[in-house]
C-alpha cells in the first residue's frame, strides 16, 4: 500500500522529504519489534483491547459508510469490515477461548495467502518469482507459529500480529526511501514498481515533462470481460469474471484491456497471431517464461478495433491524471512489442500506462504533496482496496477482470468521496431527520384518522337519533 501512495504522490515527493520518511519508518520499526517482543512473554502491556475497540469502530465506519454501489470495491470494504468487527470483538472478549480463535483465524488467513503465494510463483514463474516463492515460506512458518501454543498458549496473538505489520511496513517504508532518495528528475515511480523492472536507472525513463503533443480530453480505460466477449460462454461464477470464460466448444477467451487518450493516443497490447487458448495448451501459456513469447501488435484505434470486434463491456474514465507522463511511458513501451500471456499481455501494459498516467495526481492543481496526504493516503480505504488487487495481480498476472476492478478503485482513491467519521455523521444525522418526519407523518396519520373516525361517529349519533315532534 504504501508503494501505491507514494505513486500517486510522485518522485518529487520522495525526494524533498525521504529523510523524514526514513526516519518515520525506523521508528515505526522499533516499535513493532517492541511489541512483538511484549507478546512472546504474555505479560503484555500493549493495550491489546483498545485495538479493539478501534478495529469495531473502524468497522462500524466501514459497513455504514460504504453506500455506493462499487462493485467489487464495496464487496472487499464490506468484507474488510466484518472482517475488523470479529476481530474487535473477540480481542475486547476476555475469554481465554478468544485468543485460541484469533490466533486460529489469523494462522488459517496467512496459511491459505503463503499457499496461494507460493502456488502462483511456481506456476507463472514471473520475474523474481524465486524471492516471491521464499516469502511464501517465511508466510507459512509465521502461520505454523500462529497456530502452536509455545510460548505464552495464544496471549500474544494480536501482539505478534500487530508486531509483524508494523516491521513489515516500517521496513518497506525505510527501503522505499532510501532507494528512491536518487531517482532522477522526472524519473518514473510507475517504471520502478512494475514487475519486470531491471534493477538499474536504465529501466527508469527520464520524462520529458516539458512536451505535449495534442490536446488530451479524456483518459477512458476499456475492457473486454471474458464473458462479455464470448459466445455463449458456459456460466462459471468467479472465472468468467477474473480468469477466462469457455464456450461450448470449449474455446476459451481470457477478455481484453485497452487504454484511450483523446483525440489521439490509444493503447491496446495484442498478440501478432491468435494465441491458441485450447485447454491443452492453456496450462503451459500461463508461464512467464521467455518460451512463451510471442510477436506483438498494437491496435490502432477504439473505433477501428471495436468495429472489428465489438464494442468494450466496460470503461472506466479519468479526469484527473498527466498526459505527459502518459505519453513519456508509450514513447518506451512502444519500442517493443513482445507479447506474453501472463506476463506482458494486455491488462499488465494498460495497468502500467494507466499507473503512469496518475503517477504525482493527488498533487495535481496544488502545490504540492504534504507529509499529511501521505499519511492519510495511508487510511484512504479505496487504496487499500487497489493495493490488495495490485498485489495479487502482481503474484499471478494481470487480467482484465483485475484490470477493470483496478482502474475503478483507482479512480476512486484519486477522487474519494467524503468517507470515514464525516459522512458516518452526516449519515446519523440523516437517519435522525428521517425518523422524525417518519414520527410526524405517522402521528399526523393518526390525527386525521381519529379525526375521521370522530366524524364518522357524530354522523352516527345524528343519525341515530330520533326526529323531533
Amino acid at each position: 500500500m504504501i508503494r501505491l501512495a507514494l505513486l500517486l504522490l510522485g518522485p518529487q515527493f520522495i525526494r524533498s522529504r525521504w529523510g523524514v520518511l526514513t526516519a518515520i519508518g525506523i521508528l515505526w520499526t522499533v516499535l513493532g519489534v517492541v511489541v512483538f517482543a511484549d507478546g512472546l512473554d504474555g505479560d503484555l502491556w500493549f493495550p491489546v483491547r483498545l485495538v479493539g475497540y478501534l478495529l469495531i469502530i473502524e468497522a462500524i465506519v466501514t459497513l455504514v459508510a460504504t453506500t455506493s454501489n462499487l462493485g467489487t470495491q464495496t464487496i472487499l470494504r464490506k468484507s474488510r469490515g466484518v472482517w475488523f468487527l470479529i476481530v474487535g470483538v473477540l480481542i475486547i472478549e476476555p475469554a481465554r477461548v478468544s485468543d485460541f480463535i484469533l490466533s486460529f483465524l489469523f494462522g488459517a488467513i496467512l496459511a491459505i495467502d503463503a499457499v496461494l503465494r507460493m502456488s502462483a510463483a511456481w506456476v507463472v514463474r514471473f520475474p523474481h518469482w524465486r524471492v516471491s516463492f521464499a516469502m511464501g515460506i517465511l508466510e507459512m512458518l509465521f502461520a505454523i507459529f500462529m497456530f502452536q501454543p509455545y510460548p505464552d498458549f495464544y496471549r500474544g496473538t494480536v501482539a505478534y500480529c500487530v508486531g509483524a505489520a508494523m516491521v513489515l511496513s516500517g521496513l518497506g517504508c525505510v527501503l522505499l526511501s532510501l532507494r528512491l532518495r536518487k531517482l532522477p528528475p522526472n524519473g518514473s515511480l510507475a517504471a520502478l514498481f512494475a514487475r519486470s523492472h531491471r534493477v538499474d536507472e536504465v529501466s527508469i525513463p527520464v520524462l520529458p515533462l516539458h512536451e505535449h503533443e495534442g490536446v488530451a480530453h479524456a483518459l477512458t480505460v476499456h475492457v473486454w470481460t471474458p464473458a462479455g466477449s464470448a459466445k455463449d460462454p458456459l456460466p462459471q461464477p468467479l472465472l468468467d469474471r477474473y480468469v477466462a470464460a469457455v464456450d461450448g466448444m470449449g474455446v476459451i477467451s481470457t477478455g481484453h484491456s485497452a487504454l484511450e487518450l483523446t483525440p489521439d493516443l490509444y493503447i491496446s497490447h495484442y498478440p501478432d497471431v491468435e494465441i491458441d487458448h485450447s485447454p491443452s495448451d492453456f496450462r503451459h501459456l500461463l508461464r512467464a517464461t521467455s518460451d512463451n513469447n510471442v510477436p506483438g501488435k498494437f491496435q490502432p484505434s477504439y473505433a477501428i478495433e471495436s468495429a472489428a470486434w465489438c464494442p468494450s463491456t466496460e470503461q472506466v474514465r479519468f479526469e484527473r491524471f498527466d498526459p505527459r507522463r502518459l505519453r513519456a511511458f508509450w514513447k518506451v513501451y512502444s519500442r517493443d512489442t513482445t507479447y506474453n500471456l501472463t506476463n506482458r499481455n494486455c491488462s499488465s501494459t494498460v495497468a502500467e500506462a494507466l499507473e503512469s498516467a496518475l503517477e504525482g495526481s493527488i498533487g495535481i492543481g496544488q502545490k504540492g504533496p504534504t507529509l499529511h496526504a501521505f499519511l492519510s493516503s495511508l487510511l484512504n480505504p479505496e487504496l487499500w482496496v487497489a493495493s490488495q488487487l495490485r498485489k495479487h495481480a502482481q503474484f499471478a498476472a494481470w487480467t482484465p477482470g483485475l484490470m477493470l476492478d483496478y482502474a475503478r478503485a483507482l479512480k476512486v482513491a484519486v477522487n474519494p468521496p467524503p468517507l470515514g467519521l464525516v459522512t458516518l455523521s452526516q449519515l446519523t444525522v440523516n437517519m435522525l431527520r428521517a425518523h422524525r418526519r417518519r414520527r410526524a407523518f405517522i402521528a399526523a396519520a393518526r390525527t386525521r384518522a381519529l379525526a375521521a373516525a370522530l366524524s364518522r361517529k357524530d354522523v352516527a349519533g345524528q343519525a341515530a337519533k330520533p326526529p323531533a315532534t
